[in-house]
């Protein structure tokens, strides 16, 4: 899943290097944190949200499959 995300992410946004994905395990739950720079941080969020909602969509639907949640965060 993290991979599917980085690579999402990193045809959105203009600053490539910048690009940080990690995978956090929790409980019963894994944390994808994205970490973008700061000028891409609108681009990942996209118009009201709509763009990190998609995303999140994305890892909902993993894990459904996996039958294992997927949690996607972006930190600043």
């Amino acid at each position: 899943m993290r991979d599917a995300v980085e690579m999402v992410v990193k045809s959105l946004v203009d600053d490539v290097e910048a690009v940080d994905v990690r995978e956090v395990n929790q409980q019963g739950a894994t944390l994808i944190e994205v970490r973008v720079a700061p000028g891409d941080m609108g681009k990942v969020i996209g118009r009201q949200g709509r763009t990190i909602r998609a995303l999140r969509s994305l890892a909902y639907a993993a894990s459904l499959k996996n039958k294992h949640r997927f949690i996607l965060e972006i930190v600043e």
